[in-house]
């Protein structure tokens, strides 16, 4: 199940795009402002944020300093992207995973050589927050908070903007994982997690990046192998 933020996003990157496709916001066409799309729509400017990412990563907007945003030449170019409605099944979730090993081994890589003090408290913080969780929203936040603070600390924008993008879509996995679910079994997967994390962090504290790699690869290998338990356990066809 999406976030509502999710869904109100999803909803301003559809408008946007039958505007643009259907020829109603040309290239060169600009932007509403984010101060009135949020009076038009009634919706939080982190939603708004959140769209106008969407759109620029499918080569549908483009921001110029000091101007605003427009639609660049050539919009109907489709960069790499996965919606939300995309990640509801487990084999989706499972592929999403797969795909995410190089990229997460390579940022801890990176973060691991380049990580600052406020990194690591970023970083810490997030560790806190996964293990003070008592439920399904708190604990996602923590999870999207740690790869995050992880990206921001490789010092390359991209990192953070692609964990950002992904980020918001595997909020359905984990509420997959923990939907029904007890506090006690709630908080052994919290604990789990956080054990994953810490790993993560002590090696990216101690600059060293090919343990970092390994324990970031490994966090990914076991997120895989719950899926995978989780699909051979549903009831066959």
């Amino acid at each position: 199940m999406a976030t509502k933020a999710a869904s109100l996003a999803d909803d301003l990157v559809q408008r946007f795009e039958q505007q643009i496709e259907k020829g109603d916001m040309p290239p060169g066409a600009r932007f509403p402002t984010e101060k009135a799309i949020t009076e038009a729509f009634g919706v939080s400017r982190t939603v708004v944020r959140e769209a106008y990412s969407r759109l620029a990563a499918r080569g549908l907007l483009v921001s110029r300093r000091g101007s605003g945003a427009y639609v660049p030449d050539g919009a109907q170019y489709r960069a790499f992207q996965i919606a939300a409605d995309e990640v509801g099944e487990i084999e989706d979730v499972l592929r999403l995973l797969e795909m995410r090993m190089g990229f997460e081994a390579e940022m801890a890589d990176l973060a691991a050589r380049r990580r600052t003090d406020a990194d690591l408290a970023a970083l810490r913080s997030a560790l806190d927050a996964m293990e003070a969780s008592t439920d399904v929203d708190a604990s996602v936040a923590a999870d999207t908070a740690f790869h995050a603070a992880i990206a921001a600390a490789t010092g390359n924008d991209y990192f953070l903007r692609f964990t950002q993008f992904l980020g918001i879509r595997l909020v359905p996995s984990r509420k997959l994982y923990l939907q029904g679910s007890d506090p006690e079994r709630h908080q052994h997967y919290a604990r789990t997690i956080n054990n994953d994390h810490r790993a993560i962090y002590t090696a990216i504290e101690a600059q060293d990046p090919a343990a970092a790699r390994r324990a970031a690869r490994r966090h990914m290998e076991k997120s895989v192998a719950r899926y995978r338990a989780i699909q051979q356990a549903l009831p066959k066809d």
